[in-house]
């Protein structure tokens, strides 16, 4: 009989975040590119693409490292969920790596759409890598902006502990990924207009610095000229800890306890059926 593997440990745990960020973006930014450079499709198929990029990351990582894949997850998951704060940093760190690494594979598959489209690599075309106020044509500014990346991302994180807790009526352990891609869906559809629902700091940041080292020197300033790099960093962290926070306070102090994994993982079928 075949011994049972031992808990990843965190290399295996920061390989998986990393994978899993890598599929995300993987699907997220191409998406963007085909839309904005190759013409074919539209907001809806980037809503969803994002969405079914972030189901499949979570498939990919979730046993290993509990697919945060997204720093902001991270951070609340170690505030109000006992996630350990010696991982915080790596985990962000591997997210990060992960998201440029899946951008700079993007940019260099459609280079030749992209240089043909706008051959100067400015920010008509830089959507496709990072965030803009306003998605970059309407009359939104960084703190506009700001308040929108607060109030997306704790949406985000109140509707993930929700799923994902196993004292509330969370969905089967294989179907949790799926719903978290719809929530995703969801706040993409209905969130996406003043700041283009990055609700992920390694989402912005890793794609955004990619683009910078391919040619696309506006990258870290908005269509104002202003320094804007920072407002899909913060204002996910603060959201994230917001909506954590608004969740522990208004559901989870009520529920009745049950057995419960690990912080941050995703409940394997078995927990999920007691």
């Amino acid at each position: 009989m075949a011994r049972p593997k031992e808990a990843p440990g965190l290399i295996g745990e920061l390989a998986a975040e990393f994978a899993g960020t890598l599929i995300l973006i993987l699907f997220g930014t191409a998406v963007v590119a085909q839309v904005v450079a190759g013409g074919i499709g539209d907001h809806d198929s980037i809503a969803w693409a994002w969405g079914l990029g972030v189901t499949l990351g979570i498939y990919v990582a979730g046993r290993a490292s509990g697919a945060h894949l997204n720093p902001a997850v991270t951070v609340a998951l170690a505030v109000f969920k006992g996630f350990e704060w010696r991982k915080v940093l790596p985990y962000a760190l591997a997210q990060t790596a992960g998201a440029f690494l899946a951008a700079m594979l993007v940019r260099w598959n459609y280079d030749e759409v992209l240089s043909k489209v706008d051959p100067g690599h400015t920010i008509a075309t830089q959507g496709v890598f990072s965030t803009l106020p306003g998605n970059g044509t309407l009359p939104v500014h960084e703190w506009g902006a700001f308040r929108d990346q607060v109030i997306g991302t704790a949406i985000l994180l109140f509707l993930v502990l929700a799923v994902t807790d196993m004292n509330n009526t969370s969905p089967a352990a294989n179907l949790a990924p799926f719903v978290i891609g719809l929530i995703v869906v969801a706040i993409g559809m209905a969130w996406g207009t003043n700041a283009g629902y990055a609700i992920n700091p390694a989402r912005d940041f890793g794609p955004r610095l990619a683009s910078f080292l391919t040619g696309y020197e506006t990258a870290w300033r908005d269509q104002y000229g202003n320094l804007y790099f920072w407002v899909p960093i913060l204002g996910p962290l603060i959201g994230a800890v917001l909506g954590a926070g608004l969740y522990q306070a208004l559901i989870a102090r009520f529920l009745p306890s049950v057995e419960e994994p690990e912080p941050g993982t995703v409940p394997t079928e078995r927990e999920a059926v007691k």
